[in-house]
């Protein structure tokens, strides 16, 4: 397999596209107004303590101060003590004894700014990593409560050993559930790397001073999508280039060595037509080459993707049309899963087939192509009403909700009523105001395609209800409505 990464940088935007043999498998967006805050550690100066609310306000630097509540003082566990032990020991001291106006503070923020409300802090600084979270302030080695506890107790003791006598604490994360040794230990490096950075910055720097940043996707492509299939790092930005290579020599050597300027007088992206493959992938039906196709539904719960033979005949006969179709529709499926990142429960309606061996072919060819996924995805087998689902891990938001937002006319529905039925509800609404009101006339004010069915097709029935009531009715067309909207004026 070959893999090339293509970056597309902007002041505003950065996209990252993943080409797996001339093949895009995986978009990743970032925008420079949609950044949080969370995760930035600062050196924070207290600039007001406020003991009725056992919390104290903190200058970082940001338009406002930032807020420090006494359960947010992180005071290391005594030997025997829990976590939770040490934490409600600590909201016992009062906040007026823990920090003093004028004192530089090491804090990180844990939750953005709102509204008026300023950022949430705390004195507890963790530092993710790509499969691992640094707590340099403890010595807890944990891991994530959403692995089997059958493999918890093997995966913590090969981490202290990897963690080894220089301390600190280590929480192993889902997707390092399958992780080797060397990246285990590359990680833990990385970490410690980057928290003696912190260190030395907080001792040369002046107090408001940002001094940590959760890594930009541009940092993480070297982190996290680097692989050792990727033949190189295409970046179309000369000054990203170089901010790029420093940072990979310093902590990825390897992937720095990937890195290329791509100064082509073509859009980067052209190069494998992304921006078409993204268009498709914000749709619903997805061609497969034999003729069939997907149609593929994201909700709230669930994404449900239908597999349908379309056009492909070709085969000799039925059950080879349908088992070409659906192993075709397997892999296109995988790839749908990782462009588009959906998350969370899917299920796949395959074409129903009757020999088990081609159940069992799909299957496995789903299995292995799901293998390829950077994200942790469960896929079971067929159910009895022969349907396949599965789940994915959920890291970030799906493509669609990250580049689109519900239609204003349909909101999100993906169907509006018919100009008739508007029409008969605007019938009903007149019927009711009638009753309630006694105006000297009512005026319809509706979209044009209602307007033109009342004047065309319903107009018979629009002047028996003005007979009914006795009073008129006149129309007004409003081409900025939407086919739904409309207004009953009373004047």
């Amino acid at each position: 397999m070959q893999e090339d990464i293509l970056i597309n940088w902007s002041p505003q935007e950065t996209r990252v596209a993943v080409v797996e043999n001339g093949v895009l498998q995986e978009l990743h967006v970032e925008r420079t107004l949609e950044r949080g805050l969370v995760g930035n550690v600062y050196l924070g100066k207290v600039a007001r303590v406020l003991p009725g609310m056992q919390s104290a306000f903190i200058d970082i630097g940001l338009e406002r101060a930032a807020f420090l509540h006494v359960a947010d003082v992180w005071h290391p566990p005594a030997e025997g003590e829990t976590l939770s032990a040490a934490r409600n020991a600590a909201t016992q001291i009062p906040i007026e004894k823990q920090v003093f106006e004028g004192r530089s503070l090491l804090v990180q923020v844990i939750k953005d700014p709102i509204g008026t409300k300023g950022a949430r802090l705390s004195t507890q600084i963790s530092i993710a990593g790509r499969m691992l979270v640094f707590l340099p302030q403890d010595e807890h080695i944990g891991v994530s409560q959403k692995i089997p506890p059958e493999q918890r107790d093997d995966l913590r003791r090969r981490l202290q050993v990897l963690v080894g006598e220089q301390g600190g604490g280590f929480i192993l994360r889902t997707n390092g559930e399958e992780a080797s040794d060397q990246e285990l230990a590359d990680d833990i490096a990385y970490l410690r790397k980057a928290w003696a950075r912190i260190r030395q910055a907080a001792t040369k720097l002046p107090a408001t001073s940002l001094l940590h940043q959760d890594l930009s996707l541009l940092q993480r492509v070297l982190r996290d999508l680097t692989t050792e299939f990727t033949q190189f790092i295409k970046v179309d930005s000369q000054e990203q280039f170089a901010v790029m290579k420093a940072f990979g020599q310093e902590f990825m050597p390897a992937a720095a060595q990937k890195l290329v300027h791509y100064k082509g007088e073509r859009p980067i992206f052209d190069l494998y037509a992304i921006d078409e493959e993204i268009a498709k992938a914000l749709g619903r039906r997805v061609e497969l080459k034999s003729g069939g196709y997907l149609m593929v539904d994201q909700t709230e719960a669930l994404t449900t993707v239908d597999v349908n033979t379309g056009g492909f005949v070709g085969a000799r006969n039925f059950d080879d049309t349908i088992f070409k179709t659906n192993l075709e529709a397997a892999q296109a499926i995988a790839r749908q899963l990782r462009l588009r990142n959906l998350g969370g429960i899917i299920i796949v309606d395959f074409i129903d087939m009757a020999p088990e061996e081609h159940r069992e072919a799909v299957l496995a060819e789903v299995r292995k192509q799901l293998a390829r996924d950077r994200v942790k995805t469960m896929c079971g087998g067929f159910s009895q009403l022969g349907l396949v689902e599965m789940t994915r891990k959920r890291t970030r938001e799906s493509l669609a909700h990250m580049l689109c937002e519900p239609c204003p006319v349909c909101a999100g529905k993906g169907i509006v009523k018919t100009a008739r039925s508007v029409a008969y509800d605007i019938f009903r609404e007149i019927l009711r105001e009638a009753r309630q009101f006694n105006p000297r006339e009512f005026r319809v004010v509706a979209s044009p395609k209602v307007i033109e069915l009342f004047l065309d097709e319903e107009s018979q029935h629009l002047a028996g209800l003005s007979e009914f009531i006795g009073k008129p009715v006149s129309l007004q067309s409003e081409s900025a409505m939407g086919q739904e909207q409309y207004d009953i004026v009373l004047l």
